[in-house]
């Protein structure tokens, strides 16, 4: 598994992660202002620019009703009960392709960490499930994010959780300090996917594990090939391959690690859920 590369007249990755920054941060923006999941979503994997509607609006789904909606992404992929526990706000701003707190399959008392936790719903969801005596870290680099985040949270009530600033890449807690790590579809936005996995590895203790929600590729298709098949910051020209994946999770020593393929995002491209263990001490 290697890094982004960047041939002639492809963005660096320092530029693709600018390019990702500045694009969460306007869906942010746009989410305070009442743009819709729906409209949020479309926007994003078409490339368009970020819709705001009318604060009159909201975040009703009236506002929605002539746009393609992609269900491969976002609210849709979260149960009622989910959606109705939570403020619109965060649900708004679901982003992702997947559930990762039903993946990771929560306990109460577990420390959880969301690598790229956006509006703050796999938090907020986390917080719910692992109770008071449990917590749930966010990490995400836009700071529009991380202050609808923070906003999400007091509208909740929630006090086991924090949200930090900070890459994927570069973890701002201590070795061995969480059980679980989750994220929805963060990881193919990453320009060092390996460091990503490394971090987790890091962070978790011994016997922890990982639940994710990501795009991953067929084994066939090339990076080239992902590319014509949607942008990097839509979370599919930087989608790894299955293969790809279970071979960065072995390298950075975790064990019984599977990829599940759950929906197709593109040709060839599916939602995917990823699961691996740390092994025990």
């Amino acid at each position: 598994m290697t890094t982004t590369d960047s041939p002639a007249g492809a963005p660096t990755p320092d530029q693709l992660r600018e390019q990702v920054r500045d694009r969460y941060a306007q869906a942010a923006t746009a989410v305070t202002r009442g743009t819709t999941n729906a409209e949020l979503n479309a926007d994003l994997q078409s490339g368009d620019s970020l819709t705001v509607v009318d604060d009159s609006c909201g975040t009703s789904s009236c506002c929605s009703d002539d746009v393609a909606v992609d269900d491969s992404f976002g609210a849709a992929l979260y149960g009622a009960d989910d959606q109705d526990a939570l403020p619109v706000e965060a649900v708004a701003a679901s982003l992702g392709c997947g559930n990762p707190t039903a993946v990771a399959d929560l306990r109460a008392g577990e420390r959880v960490l969301d690598l790229g936790s956006g509006g703050g719903i796999d938090v907020l969801l986390s917080a719910r499930r692992v109770g008071e005596t449990g917590f749930a870290y966010g990490v995400d680099m836009t700071d529009e994010m991380l202050d609808l985040a923070r906003a999400n949270a007091a509208k909740a009530g929630a006090e086991n959780v924090e949200f930090l600033k900070a890459t994927i890449e570069d973890v701002p807690l201590p070795d061995a300090s969480v059980d679980v790590v989750i994220s929805n579809c963060v990881i193919n936005l990453s320009v060092d996917k390996p460091q990503v996995i490394a971090e987790m590895h890091r962070v978790l203790t011994p016997g922890g594990r990982i639940g994710i929600s990501d795009v991953v590729a067929e084994d066939h298709l090339s990076p080239a090939e992902r590319a014509e098949r949607g942008s990097y910051v839509g979370c599919i020209a930087g989608a790894l391959s299955r293969s790809e994946y279970l071979d960065g999770l072995a390298a950075a020593g975790f064990v019984d690690a599977e990829v599940e393929f759950t929906h197709e995002a593109a040709p060839g491209m599916h939602g995917a859920i990823i699961r691996a263990t740390k092994p025990a001490a």
